[in-house]
């Protein structure tokens, strides 16, 4: 019987897995009671490359040179063992078409740029979507134990979201999924209004290579984030930003307490160039230009 928790002795190119995961896509077929992988990937002995991380907070809008990691900076090095699991054979949500809807971040304590961690990422789940199937995935970050090992306390995790759309057949009547996907009704009228009703704390000009900069600071060189022609290929009228570059770009405004719970939600795809809204109000952001909502996020400090 294989190990479900391998250890891996490197961080695995996210290129290749993109690739694998584009030609594997056509062969899968999604559905909530899918069987999916079970294993959990652990990397340890992680460490900070900080002339990266230099790149990716000034690009995020972080301030450079803190001692402490930017709490969205865990999920870019989980990522690529993420990447592997979801562009493995086993798992069968299709990569290509798979949109990140959501994700949701606990930083325990301040996480130090120049630590030794240890990296658990499993996919934790697969769930109905009105729209679909979703798969969560969960990353782990652990200090280092004795001589930079395993056994640290958890001082970081994340769980992201990821939509496969597709027709299901127990899925609600069309009516009923469009006044849902339209938030008619109270609930999702109260949400609209609230996000309407967050006042306005800058606007952002965002230049046609935040997709370019941030694949290069992060590593995941997506083409629909690239330039109008590889987005193009994947049904975009233009490149779109990375939905985690619009979360950090908010929480680099925002600001998170030392131990935080953050939740971001990705309504729709900010296009590139364009101008957006930053918007919050104690503990609630959005990110909009106009009407439409691309990101709305909360931030709470964790009880002592």
């Amino acid at each position: 019987m294989a190990n479900p928790y391998p250890l891996l002795t490197d961080t695995p190119a996210l290129t290749p897995l993109l690739l694998r995961g584009a030609l594997l896509s056509p062969f899968k077929r999604p559905r909530p009671d899918a069987e999916f992988p079970r294993t959990r990937l652990v990397l340890p002995g992680v460490r900070v490359d900080l002339a990266k991380l230099a790149a990716y907070e000034r690009v995020c809008g972080f301030a450079t040179g803190d001692d402490a990691l930017p709490i969205t900076y865990p999920h870019v090095l989980g990522f690529p063992l993420a990447m592997r699991l979801m562009s493995c054979r086993a798992f069968p949500l299709p990569l290509l078409g798979l949109v990140h809807t959501s994700v949701e971040i606990t930083r325990h304590t301040a996480v130090p740029a120049t630590g030794d961690y240890e990296l658990t990422v499993y996919v934790d789940e697969l769930a109905p979507h009105r729209r679909g199937t979703e798969a969560t995935v969960t990353t782990e970050m652990r200090a280092g134990g004795e001589g930079g090992g395993a056994g640290g306390e958890v001082v970081w995790e994340s769980r992201s979201t990821y939509l496969a759309r597709h027709h299901r057949a127990d899925a609600r009547a069309p009516e009923a999924q469009g006044a849902r996907e339209a938030g008619e009704g109270r609930e999702g009228g109260e949400v609209r209004e609230a996000q309407k009703a967050l006042p306005t704390v800058a606007e952002w000009r965002l230049g046609e290579d935040v997709g370019r900069r941030y694949g290069a600071a992060s590593g995941d060189r997506n083409p629909i984030h690239l330039s109008p022609l590889t987005a193009r290929l994947f049904g975009f009228p233009r490149a779109i930003a990375h939905g985690m570059w619009t979360a950090a770009r908010c929480l680099a405004a925002h600001g998170t307490p030392e131990s935080a719970y953050v939740r971001a939600e990705f309504r729709a795809p900010v296009l590139l160039p364009g101008v957006v809204e930053y918007a919050a109000a104690g503990g609630r952001f959005v990110l909009r230009s106009g009407e439409r909502v691309h990101v709305d996020g909360s931030v709470r400090p964790l009880p002592v």
